[in-house]
């Protein structure tokens, strides 16, 4: 292999590194000394078969080149390896594993850490074959490491460029890569599908995924790879974008099909029969398809191949708001669905709306899972799905007929599902007036991965709440950031006030576990914030979960007893995967605080790049060292006028108020709160926000979004507020 060849982008770190193949230092010399040498046996050079095998490239392209559907449906039948986001094509991140197992899960420890080198958010499962494991950290930065040792065997930068990170709505991550055929194939935050060599990292095919540019799309999902395509969706549906999802050939790179999850413009052709069928639930009186009309398919994908069936699940609308977007009303299919599509053609078959006419940000992208349950004394085969919306949906895969649903966290939006499967809406929800919605737009369970387990019958979820009223904003207009619109002057389109009144619901994360059959709670584990991490589930009667708070923890599935932590030093977000190596179970987490909730809030003191923990059995590796969170006193001494603060007000909610949170009242996440700024960075806030020098590091460019004129006014706006929240000295509070 000619190492000196291989394009800048994939930076190989293992080269020639004995330390890369896992022999101890003292074992290096002497192997060194051989290969010096030269000295040969039977005309072969002599040295350690392990060494020369394992996490070799020719190993590598051996394992990974043997990954196909058949592998993966192979490998569900002990789940050694961990092939594919969800473990299997039934995404149930349910392993077989029993080796750790409650009798012996309080010996789990530390058996390597791998440092990302990354300061936002992190939410890759990283999978791993036969000891090569390949995870990603934010800004779609994928890492292949030797799972053995630890070691970094090159890692890939697709080099999204990094003032960019505004035009996603939910920090710069990316939830991984999968595997085909010696391929690793990840989306790109910019919207670009690359595939890259599994033993070198060097580039062999890329697409633009990307329908229009001048849209502000993105790719944080993983790619999914179905009877030799490879099919990714996309996000943006707060920016104004149309959803759809597309389907490559994994060879080649060659499209094969796309399909629009909403209709497009009335007057031009509709793509196909779904289409036309869509398009008669929106009121074109909105005109809908200039702000995209949403629905995007930014994360969920399922795969059965004996029906030969994938489904997805497909985002909230755009604008939020159904009277902006669709004023008569009306479904507006296929938001907030889950869909049946033939993955060999991208035909839509089927599909079963969770929420009609979205109104609240319901995505229905999160996980969905399939099984075979047993309902009233019959099996059927069934999706299982814990959307935004606080309902658990148990669906027939075969057709999309409704089966059930009930709610898993409290919900105020609707009072349950009649024997259709609509929703039985709560009139206040869709009223004028400011609504706490319940669960709020950060859903009751976001992107974070569930898992479901056999053996005990029930789906474990990471369930939330975080507290938001929502109002009608009837002075919307499409990409108007005037009037202190949320986020409106990076691009977001909602049609809602947000908070125009406070909240009253207080903020909850939980462990859940449902079961599906009964619709009830089984047990729960109370977390002291929303936005902890995915789950795992295994045949040692475990469920592994990370939380916000920086903790890695095992439960016993049966009942919910903790039986072991460790820390993390920072918050948890990602879902964890656990695969043998030589017989040895391991359990490796990659962390990483960050994603909508994460930017501008935080659970924990401390901080520390995104990190990749491996457990076994009696590991004995050294956690790496915390670091405190960096926070500065309470801003003061910048000089502003009081008259701008109102104005400021009205500038920085549209601007600044989704990463950096609002001044001295949040404390920041894996961005910084600009209410603990150094008095010198807020006085001279010119020099940051327009070019400024934190562009590398995801800020955005706001030249040509705001006027010179308008610094004075958010200088007024976080000044003062930091200095209304400051605690008076005792007895000043009667000086007036």
């Amino acid at each position: 292999m000619q190492f000196d060849r291989l394009p800048r982008r994939a930076r190989l770190t293992r080269a020639f590194d004995t330390s890369a193949f896992g022999i101890p230092a003292s074992a290096r010399v002497v192997a060194g000394a051989f290969m010096a040498a030269g000295l040969l046996a039977g005309g072969a050079l002599i040295a350690p078969a392990h060494a020369q095998d394992k996490g070799s490239a020719d190993h590598i392209r051996k394992v990974i080149g043997a990954i196909d559907s058949n592998a993966i449906r192979a490998n569900a039948k002990a789940t050694n390896d961990w092939p594919s986001y969800g473990l299997d094509y039934a995404e149930t991140r349910f392993s077989k594993l029993q080796q750790v197992s409650t009798a012996n899960v309080k010996d789990l420890g530390l058996v390597w850490s791998y440092s990302l080198e990354s300061k936002r958010g992190v939410e890759a499962t990283p999978l791993v074959v036969d000891g090569i494991m390949y995870v990603t950290a934010s800004w779609s930065i994928v890492h292949a490491i030797d799972a053995r040792t630890g070691k970094r065997l090159w890692t890939y930068d697709p080099e999204v460029k990094r003032a960019d990170g505004y035009k996603g709505c939910c920090d710069v991550v990316n939830r991984g890569v999968a595997l085909y055929k010696g391929k690793v194939f990840v989306g790109a935050y910019d919207g670009r599908l690359v595939a890259l060599d599994a033993a070198t990292g060097a580039k062999v095919w890329e697409q633009d995924t990307i329908i229009d540019r001048s849209k502000p799309y993105t790719v944080t999902g993983a790619p999914r790879v179905f009877n030799g395509k490879v099919i990714i969706g996309n996000g943006g549906a707060e920016y104004g974008v149309r959803g759809y999802i597309t389907a490559y050939d994994a060879e080649t790179g060659e499209q094969k099909w796309r399909w629009f999850t909403v209709p497009g413009d009335p007057a031009k052709p509709y793509e196909d029969e779904s289409m036309r069928k869509a398009a008669a639930t929106w009121d074109p009186a909105g005109e809908y398809w200039k702000v995209g009309g949403g629905g995007t398919a930014w994360d969920s994908m399922v795969f059965d191949p004996e029906l030969n069936l994938m489904y997805i699940g497909t985002g909230n609308a755009s604008p939020w708001s159904r009277k902006a977007r669709s004023p008569k009303g009306g479904d507006n299919l296929y938001v907030a669905s889950i869909v049946a599509l033939n993955p060999d053609t991208g035909k839509y078959v089927w599909h079963y709306q969770e929420t009609p006419g979205d109104n609240w940000d319901y995505t229905s992208t999160q996980q969905l899972t399939l099984a075979d349950l047993k309902i009233n004394g019959a099996t059927r085969k069934v999706i299982m799905h814990a959307p935004k919306n606080g309902f658990f949906y148990v669906v027939d895969r075969t057709n999309g007929k409704f089966i059930s649903a009930k709610n898993f966290v409290p919900v105020n939006w609707a009072t349950g599902y009649d024997k259709n499967g609509r929703p039985i809406e709560v009139a206040a929800a869709r009223g004028d007036a400011p609504f706490e919605s319940i669960p709020g737009p950060f859903g009751a369970h976001n992107w974070h991965p569930m898992s479901f387990n056999p053996q005990t019958g029930l789906m474990y979820i990471p369930a939330q709440h975080v507290p938001i009223t929502l109002s009608e904003d009837k002075g919307w207009k499409y990409n108007d950031a005037s009037g202190g619109r949320y986020a409106a002057g990076t691009g977001w389109n909602t049609a809602k006030v947000l908070n125009e009144t406070p909240p009253k619901s207080k903020p909850m994360g939980r462990l859940l576990a449902w079961d599906p059959v009964k619709q009830k709670e089984a047990w729960r584990q109370e977390h002291v914030s929303p936005w902890n991490g995915g789950t795992l589930t295994t045949a040692g009667n475990l469920v592994f979960q990370g939380t916000a708070d920086g903790r890695f923890v095992a439960y016993d599935a049966k009942n919910g007893k903790k039986l072991w932590e460790s820390p993390t030093v920072t918050g948890v977000v990602a879902a964890p995967s656990t695969y043998t190596i030589d017989g040895v179970q391991y359990v490796s987490i990659a962390v990483g605080w960050g994603g909508v909730f994460g930017i501008s809030q935080r659970a924990t003191e401390q901080i520390a790049p995104g990190t990749v923990y491996t457990f076994a059995l009696n590991g004995k590796a050294k956690l790496p060292e915390p670091l405190k969170y960096p926070m500065n006193p309470l801003l003061s001494g910048v000089s502003y006028d009081p008259a701008n603060v109102p104005a400021g007000t009205e500038l920085y909610v549209s601007n600044c108020a989704a990463c950096h949170g609002i001044p001295g009242v949040d404390r920041g996440g894996n961005v910084p709160n600009l209410g603990y700024s150094t008095t010198d960075t807020i006085t001279h806030l010119d020099k940051i926000v327009f070019a400024g020098p934190f562009m590398p590091q995801g800020m955005p460019d706001f030249t040509g979004k705001l006027k010179p004129e308008d610094i004075a006014k958010l200088q007024a706006f976080i000044q003062g507020t930091a200095d209304a929240i400051r605690p008076k000295p005792a007895g000043d509070s009667a000086k007036k």
